[in-house]
């Protein structure tokens, strides 16, 4: 989580809203990292979720990544929990819930909906203040400037 939490602090620099991934084999080699980007590469799937599944995927050259471990700072959107399912994770580990959007249990918990023919476990919390911290600074900092 301690490499996630990097990772959104460089989104933050490159004024990002400061999420970061980390995907986790189960060997406990990382296969992928990534941070928010959808401003920078202009496109509105650009979570980084997405991004580290998408690079862990081309790495193990298989788009189902059973027995990994996604490590993200903040809970999941419905977009990326969808990506999550359908690489078949076997956990999901994230620090700050989002009352917003989050679709584990922070706004709703879609992970156990009967239609959804993966289950994962889900570790939620770690390092949870620390990466609340690095939003509520981001856009605490975007209200200052008027953005």
């Amino acid at each position: 989580m301690r490499r996630a939490l990097g990772l959104a602090r460089k989104a933050a620099e490159l004024s990002e809203v400061p999420v970061g991934a980390v995907v986790v084999a189960r060997s406990g080699h990382i296969l992928s990292l990534a941070h928010n980007a959808p401003r920078g590469m202009v496109d509105p799937t650009a979570h980084a979720e997405i991004l580290a599944l998408r690079r862990a995927a081309s790495v193990v050259k298989n788009y189902r990544l059973p027995g990994c471990v996604l490590y993200v700072t903040l809970e999941p959107c419905l977009m990326c929990l969808g990506a999550i399912v359908h690489a078949r994770l076997e956990t999901l580990v994230f620090g700050a819930f989002d009352p917003k959007s989050g679709v584990t249990g922070g706004a709703v918990d879609l992970t156990r909906l009967p239609f959804l023919n993966h289950t994962l476990k889900i570790v939620s919390g770690v390092c949870a203040q620390e990466s609340s911290r690095i939003l509520k600074t981001f856009f605490g900092e975007r209200r200052q400037q008027g953005g």
